[in-house]
């Protein structure tokens, strides 16, 4: 490895701490406001095999299908598209499938009235390969993307120095745990205290794990893949409760062990309260069981209680820092640029916690697909799967992150649309196209619209304007799940992976209207009822329902059908469907009268 980067660069500032992540503060100056993107992206529907050709036949069918008027803008160009290597130290484009250069594409896309987008990676290399990451070359690539009038940057976390992603070294996972913890002992004027790990301390968060005589796990846990819930604390800590005599700098000893392997690292972050006053390696340890004592580390106490914090946030702060680093390079570039910048980690380091600070929208989680197309080949997706790679494993996880979402945020991701793409009915496809506007994710088409004429079912289903319009609201709120089949207390934030049930997604809108989704995700049809009333969406939304009196006390509903486009009026304040064919959603639009 390159000696440059043996360790992190120090973190800027307590903004970039995990202390800071809850307290709304964006940085850099990024900008809010902006709704879900909406456009396409060559991943999902060539991989690797895309060309500016393909790319000007996508820009070509996005005028004709008239995907421009119903506001998909963003023509996105993802990984595969530069040389493997840099030259001269800078981006360069791959000769053969894009023979003219990034800008001369850039220039016929937006004679389109279009907008550009381009790919990159915060490691070392992108996930196909290419030794291009922006990974010390921030503030270069910043200025070649300014250069070449990209308007979108999606930015990826393959062979990421940092931590153990994809392709990355196994034993990165040093520097985002702590060393394995017995205990702590603290010296100062007469004072001498041992503090048992296990008998004296207390844990916070999700992950730690507590053996015989020590904690270990101690760290972020990792959100890549199906199963842990975003919700709630991600990153977990060892809290001691110390009490000194007096006001005096006492010495702070580590009884710990170090490793290279997931759940015991080297890097270690001592707090005394929220301040941090250690924040770095420790020597390593033979084996991870092999204890020593660190070196004493200084801390001035006043007399009385302190929380003595050990812990390590960095798998989450070294992520934000380096998205941050490419932010700032753009800053320095254009200080006016309105790039919309798009965070693939794919949920590792739970950036719904931080993600609102640098970017506009985050990976929520692994790829939807890894079936991906090529020319000629439309690609496969899939209802559900055991991973990542199924509508129903992206929803399962993005429905019940409302809270993270909004207009003074950015929005939860959960990749690309898988709209005629192969193993996807008409059915599925509606629903799926339900799912993501309903939750304010980014409308990113992933085929070959090549295959696509307008007027036909798949034209329709992307074309839905009722639909469109929920996602592009300009109230900016993402729908909160308030009902499910399945028995649950909390059906907002409550993480269910099992299908054989129907949801039902509230979401209030700007002019004070709601949308209800009632959503089947199994593959047999539900004959039961199901419904809720004015009264329960009013109680789940809160403040976020505009005229909240208004609608729960109206005499009459305009109930219209966003998919058929039939319209009823009824007195009642129950809303219900006592249908729903296997995968089937039905979606409703309801003004007060």
């Amino acid at each position: 490895m390159n000696n440059t980067f043996h360790k992190p660069k120090a973190l800027p500032g307590k903004d970039y701490y995990f202390d800071s992540f809850s307290n709304g503060k964006v940085l850099l100056d990024k900008k809010k406001g902006h709704l879900p993107a909406m456009g396409w992206n060559s991943w999902n529907a060539f991989g690797s095999g895309n060309t500016a050709k393909l790319t000007k036949a996508m820009a070509d069918k996005f005028i004709e299908l008239e995907l421009d008027k119903l506001g998909y803008q963003y023509i996105v160009l993802d990984d595969g598209c530069y040389k493997s290597e840099r030259i001269n130290g800078e981006l360069s484009n791959e000769t053969q499938k894009f023979p003219e250069g990034f800008k001369a594409l850039s220039d016929y896309i937006h004679s389109k009235g279009l907008k550009f987008g381009m790919y990159n990676d915060i490691g070392t290399n992108l996930c196909a390969g290419a030794a291009v990451g922006t990974c010390g070359h921030e503030d270069t690539d910043a200025k070649s993307y300014i250069d070449w009038g990209v308007d979108f940057l999606k930015v990826d976390n393959c062979y990421y120095l940092w931590d153990n992603a994809t392709f990355s070294a196994a034993t990165n996972a040093k520097y985002v745990y702590a060393p394995n913890i017995k205990g702590i002992r603290i010296t100062g004027p007469d004072y001498d205290r041992y503090f048992s790990a296990v008998l004296d301390a207390s844990t916070t968060g999700r992950g730690c794990r507590i053996e015989a005589d020590y904690v270990t796990n101690i760290g972020t846990y990792d959100g890549t893949n199906v199963g842990p819930t975003p919700v709630g604390i991600q990153s977990s800590e060892l809290v001691f409760e110390v009490d000194v005599p007096c006001e005096a700098m006492y010495q702070i000893y580590i009884t710990y062990a170090t490793g290279e392997e997931v759940g015991v690292g080297s890097w270690l972050q001592l707090a005394i309260g929220k301040d941090v006053i250690y924040d770095d390696f420790l020597p390593a340890t033979a084996s991870p069981d092999t204890f020593t004592d660190s070196n004493g580390i200084e801390a001035n106490l006043r007399a009385g209680s302190h929380k003595i914090r050990i812990m390590n946030h960095r798998r989450q702060e070294n992520t934000l820092n380096s998205y941050a680093t490419l932010l700032e390079g753009l800053n320095k570039a254009d200080s006016n640029h309105d790039i919309i910048f798009s965070i693939c980690e794919w949920g590792k380091t739970q950036p719904q916690n931080w993600g609102y600070k640098v970017g506009d929208s985050w990976r929520i989680l692994n790829d939807i697909t890894f079936c991906v197309g090529a020319d000629g080949d439309p690609g496969r997706g899939t209802w559900t799967d055991c991973g990542t790679a199924s509508v129903t494993s992206q929803y399962n996880k993005a429905v019940i992150m409302d809270e993270f979402a909004g207009l003074d945020k950015g929005w939860n991701d959960p990749d690309m649309l898988m709209i005629g793409m192969n193993g996807l009915d008409d059915t599925m496809c509606r629903t799926h196209m339900t799912m993501w506007c309903m939750m304010n994710s980014p409308l990113m088409l992933g085929m070959d619209l090549r295959r696509v004429k307008k007027g036909d079912d798949i034209w329709q289903i992307i074309t839905n304007k009722e639909l469109i319009a929920l996602n592009q609201d300009p109230l900016g709120i993402q729908a909160k799940r308030i009902y499910t089949t399945i028995e649950t207390d909390c059906p907002d934030t409550d993480y269910i992976t099992d299908n054989n049930r129907c949801d039902i997604l509230v979401k209030p809108l700007a002019n004070g209207d709601i949308a209800i989704s009632f959503i089947n995700l199994s593959e047999h049809p539900w004959d039961d009822t199901i419904r809720v009333n004015s009264k329960l969406i009013a109680k789940m939304l809160g403040a976020k329902l505009i005229n909240a009196d208004d609608f729960c006390n109206a005499k009459t509903y305009s109930v219209k059908d966003l998919w058929t486009g039939n319209t009823r009026v009824q007195s009642s304040d129950i809303f219900e469907v006592q249908h729903l064919n296997a995968f089937e959603s039905i979606t409703v639009r309801v003004s007060a009268l």
